[in-house]
């Protein structure tokens, strides 16, 4: 391992400490916005230092925690940057006592780190990437956040929470490009009444330093320039493989256009017993499709019959509201010409969902014309994260509309909102009443 501690991008530097720090965003707005329930609380007042530590003790529990179960299986961790210098070892910079470890076996999981625009000024420390957002340096007063995908969306949350004035400019349009647009619009609609400004359809063209500001120049689809002063800006515009950093490619290793590790459905590479799991390897870069694969090299290895196969693998992005999707969306479906039909249930008749203050929320399923079997999930609303697993089970199970919507859900409950899409898409709700 070569960073300070173990645990990968998600425990030190990804996903902990964001929803740590999400968790409290949430907090800070169900205080401002409790009050209509006759309940009123004075301004928090953020104390960033003890926030950030809370955040570290996160953090430090989940990391002892590890080194304990590595103890426990008798898991020795070297420390030091790893190089593939055969296909039996690896050399070792940055320790003094092991240059070489051989291996029957190898499993690669360098992961990934942060894209950087190369227009962007080097060494800059007022230019943030996700890292940088995370460690929580300052709550500047002027945030622009390049990327309107799920880490900067996540940040805007955070760091708007947090006091900052903050403004997104997205390339593309929509926003969270992967989901389709209408179980990204109730976000959307929140966050142009919370955030200073979002800007889609735009790029920035060039920054221009000075000690007191950063002056960033953009322009948008219809060719206008635009010009703005900025405190801080992060970056967030997706992550690239590890691959060069370990000497893959130079090893003899298959690596695609974009620098991932080439794998087959047992996680191997193109050289026997060198395997690639999590980021390096290939998109989705998410960590639960990183430790899905991780067993499954484990078992090939220790001899079993086992493939990495999912039907699905779910995202999460957990802003506020937050947005979960599985299988196949509208938008694949239409360019890739497969025939669907969808149930939608709109939050606005759930009584669990008004009486969280949550109407806002959408749940929407795709299903096979022919089968009826659900094909894909979109849900927008309040721990989305969380709902979207039983629509993960139900497209690994191959289950159909009325496999789902004649499972008695608990009332009132923001599941039963999956139950009631099913019933749309059947022509069997009486919640809503559907046009003919």
């Amino acid at each position: 391992e070569r960073e300070k501690e173990i645990g990968g991008v998600c425990l030190n530097v990804g996903c902990i400490p964001s929803k740590t720090l999400l968790h409290a965003a949430e907090v800070i707005e169900n205080a401002e916005t409790v009050s209509k329930y006759g309940i009123t609380f004075s301004t928090p007042e953020i104390n960033i230092n003890n926030l950030r530590d809370h955040k570290s003790e996160i953090i430090n529990k989940l990391v002892s925690g590890l080194k304990k179960l590595c103890e426990l299986r008798k898991i020795k961790i070297i420390k030091g940057t790893a190089k593939i210098k055969t296909d039996k070892s690896v050399s070792l910079e940055d320790n003094e006592e092991i240059n070489e470890v051989t291996f029957n076996n190898l499993i690669i999981a360098a992961g990934s780190k942060p894209v950087k625009l190369p227009l962007f000024p080097e060494n800059e420390e007022r230019i943030w990437d996700s890292t940088d957002a995370l460690s929580l340096k300052e709550i500047p007063e002027k945030l622009l956040i390049v990327g309107g995908g799920i880490i900067g969306l996540e940040m805007a949350v955070v760091y708007n929470a947090l006091g900052s004035s903050i403004t997104v400019v997205e390339a593309l349009d929509p926003l969270i490009p992967g989901a389709d647009s209408d179980i990204v619009k109730p976000l959307y609609r929140k966050l142009k009444k919370t955030l200073e400004k979002i800007m889609l359809e735009t790029k920035v063209t060039g920054i221009k330093a000075s000690k007191e500001k950063m002056t960033v120049f953009m322009k948008d689809k219809k060719g206008k320039e635009i010009e703005s002063d900025y405190d801080i800006i992060l970056v967030a515009v997706g992550r690239k493989p590890n691959s060069h950093l370990i000497n893959a490619a130079e090893a003899g290793i298959e690596i695609d256009g974009k620098g991932f590790i080439k794998v087959n459905s047992k996680t191997e590479t193109n050289i026997p017993g060198i395997y690639a799991i999590g980021d390096i390897a290939g998109n989705p870069m998410l960590a639960h499709k990183a430790s899905a694969q991780g067993k499954v090299a484990a078992e090939v290895i220790s001899g079993m019959k086992s493939e990495f196969s999912p039907v699905t693998i779910p995202s999460v992005a957990y802003t506020s509201p937050e947005i979960a999707w599985a299988g196949l969306t509208e938008k694949e479906a239409e360019e890739k010409g497969i025939k669907y039909e969808k149930g939608i249930f709109p939050w606005t008749a759930s009584g669990r969902a008004l009486s969280a203050d949550a109407s806002s929320g959408v749940t929407k399923l795709l299903f096979d014309p022919d089968t009826k079997r659900i094909l894909g999930a979109g849900i927008a609303g309040l721990n989305a994260g969380e709902l979207i697993s039983e629509t993960v089970v139900a497209i690994e199970m191959g289950a159909d509309y009325y496999d789902i919507s004649e499972s008695i859900h608990p009332h009132p409950s923001l599941s039963e909102t999956i139950a009631f899409a099913s019933e749309a898409a059947a022509g069997t709700i009486t919640d809503i009443l559907l046009k003919k």
